[in-house]
């Protein structure tokens, strides 16, 4: 990890961040992620090793604990600001709850009010509306939220938030062609990224989020799934902005247990 926190610094970031939080199987089953939370001495020795060798500021994202039994996050918290991370981001959840449930922020809150804590404490979990995130911002006096899974599909959520704290007013959902345009962006990032067919199928899982609340999509859907080429992707875009133009969204619903399979 030292090593890689030297290579990372060699692209200029603004930080390094180290996610002790992902709970999927995968990772865990070879002690990485949310698994280090188990021994939160080894914990501390990777993140100490880190710190020590980049100038980059070192953050961290974790979660509550392993499990309901060992919610050690104060422990935590106190011994990573003691190595010199210079902010936590804290997902109120354990590991065995994977994403079920509602995530318990009164922890982050004992953690942003320990009196011993001066580094910023993040919140994550389940912040899914404009209003929750102002609600939980001030009832657990938090730096910040973060934003995981409300973020796929509708990265207009950040703007969204911003400015209903800033102004107590809701911003209209994004359009059709807005929506179209994100798209085609992600589309076009992936495939740079990725390659062109790992890329498109990378893309797939993605559109039913993007075009959620649009009556009939089904059939366009389908059409975006099983095409195997950029151009013809697009040609299906242009189609739903055809049919859909002049369509007014609702303000957005999430099923967050529905969208569970992103790792934080």
């Amino acid at each position: 990890m030292a090593m890689s926190a030297k290579i990372v610094e060699a692209v200029n970031p603004d930080l390094v961040d180290i996610n002790f939080g992902c709970p999927v199987k995968k990772v865990v089953t070879k002690g990485a992620g949310a698994a280090v939370l188990k021994d939160v001495d080894a914990m501390v020795r990777l993140t100490d090793a880190v710190a020590r060798s980049t100038s980059l500021p070192v953050t961290v994202k974790t979660r509550l604990g392993w499990d309901e039994n060992s919610k050690n996050i104060e422990e935590v918290a106190e011994r990573l600001q003691d190595i010199g991370i210079k902010a936590l981001a804290i997902h109120g959840r354990t590991r065995a709850q994977l994403y079920k449930g509602e995530a318990d922020w009164t922890l982050i809150g004992k953690v942003k009010n320990n009196p011993r804590i001066h580094i910023p404490i993040f919140g994550n979990g389940d912040i899914d509306s404009p209003e929750k995130a102002l609600e939980y911002k001030n009832r657990y006096d938090v730096d910040g939220i973060m934003i995981g899974r409300a973020a796929i599909g509708y990265p207009w959520i950040f703007n969204e938030i911003k400015n209903f704290i800033q102004t107590g007013e809701h911003l209209d959902p994004p359009t059709i062609e807005q929506r179209v345009e994100v798209i085609r962006q992600h589309l076009h990032h992936s495939v740079d990224w990725k390659g062109l067919l790992p890329g498109i199928n990378e893309m797939r899982r993605h559109y039913t989020n993007y075009l959620k609340g649009l009556p009939n999509i089904k059939e366009y859907r389908l059409k975006l799934v099983t095409v195997k080429s950029v151009e013809e992707i697009d040609e299906v875009l242009n189609e739903i902005i055809r049919v859909y133009s002049g369509y007014r969204f609702e303000r957005r619903k999430i099923d967050m247990e529905a969208m569970a399979y992103s790792c934080g």
